[in-house]
């Protein structure tokens, strides 16, 4: 397969093989979230010259190397994922101190977006040594690029990542996104995404675009309503494989004493009231006098 890179190889070294890349420097690379072609030349080139890479999952990121013609031995690689990485980032710093270059990436995208790195980046730092990131690909931007996000509809937008796997506080964490007026981009896994799904059903009629396999042979991209979403993935049991990034998009412009209303009513639904007041208090930051009138009322409306 590495043959397939051969002309990438070449073409990295020529585009950045004259750059300068000081040693003791930790250099954050973005890689592939499934496309192996999505490398950057200087990705390549740098993959190549560093002393040692530290690395998620070390035979992934050997598998990696090799389909791309890059040559590093066992001992040239560091694992370094979330159940060791305090430990791990004193090594990197070690063969940092000696002058090495290094390299980290995770599995797939940019480290340290809702993969390991970042606690990595801040121990370099805190011992005053150089991190150089090396900007590529990531499932965030990606599905971003593809949802159709509007210029007149409200900037800007909110990575959330992967909500909890606990029932109780997704559905608090989805309670807040109905009143958060941006974009809001999750990620998930498939044995989970079927309880995502369910949760964010709760938000009705506002719009959600799913990727699903991004950039890989069998990508699929779409947008629903949230109280579709659960109807749209069991059409098709293949719906329910790969990774999956998310854009809940911009909550349709509406004042605020309806939003608040609405997100009041949304915990009425599962709460006994005092607590869906209190909860609802907590998210708005609106007086509990008022919104406790608010829920009387709409409990009185329901019940004639």
């Amino acid at each position: 397969m590495s043959a397939l890179f051969t002309s990438a190889l070449a073409a990295s070294a020529e585009a950045a093989s004259g750059q300068h890349y000081p040693q003791g420097t930790l250099y954050v690379v973005a890689t592939p979230i499934g496309n192996l072609a999505d490398i950057s030349l200087r990705a390549l080139y740098l993959l190549g010259l560093v002393d040692t890479i530290a690395c998620e999952d070390t035979r992934h990121t050997q598998t990696m190397l090799r389909a791309y013609g890059i040559d590093k031995s066992g001992g040239q690689l560091i694992a370094l994922h979330q159940h060791n990485e305090a430990q791990a980032a004193q090594t990197v710093i070690d063969h940092l101190r000696l002058g090495q270059r290094v390299a980290y990436v995770s599995d797939a995208g940019t480290p340290g977006i809702s993969d390991p790195g970042a606690r990595l980046v801040a121990a370099v730092r805190a011992q005053n040594l150089r991190c150089m990131p090396l900007p590529g690909p990531s499932s965030v931007t990606t599905v971003l690029s593809a949802a159709g996000i509007a210029d007149d509809q409200p900037g800007g937008f909110v990575f959330a990542g992967f909500l909890s796997s606990k029932a109780a506080e997704r559905e608090r964490a989805v309670l807040a996104l109905a009143a958060e007026t941006r974009a809001v981009v999750l990620l998930e896994a498939p044995h989970r995404i079927e309880a995502l799904a369910l949760a964010l059903a709760s938000l009705g009629a506002r719009a959600v675009t799913i990727g699903r396999e991004l950039t890989k042979q069998f990508e699929e991209i779409a947008t629903v309503s949230a109280q579709d979403l659960p109807g749209w993935l069991a059409q098709d049991a293949n719906r329910l494989r790969g990774e999956f990034a998310l854009v809940v998009h911009p909550a349709p412009t509406e004042t605020a004493t309806t939003q608040d209303t609405r997100i009041l009513k949304l915990l009425l639904e599962q709460l006994p009231l005092k607590t869906a007041v209190k909860l609802a208090a907590d998210i708005t930051g609106e007086p509990r006098n008022t919104l406790y009138q608010t829920a009387l009322d709409l409990k009185s409306a329901s019940a004639d």
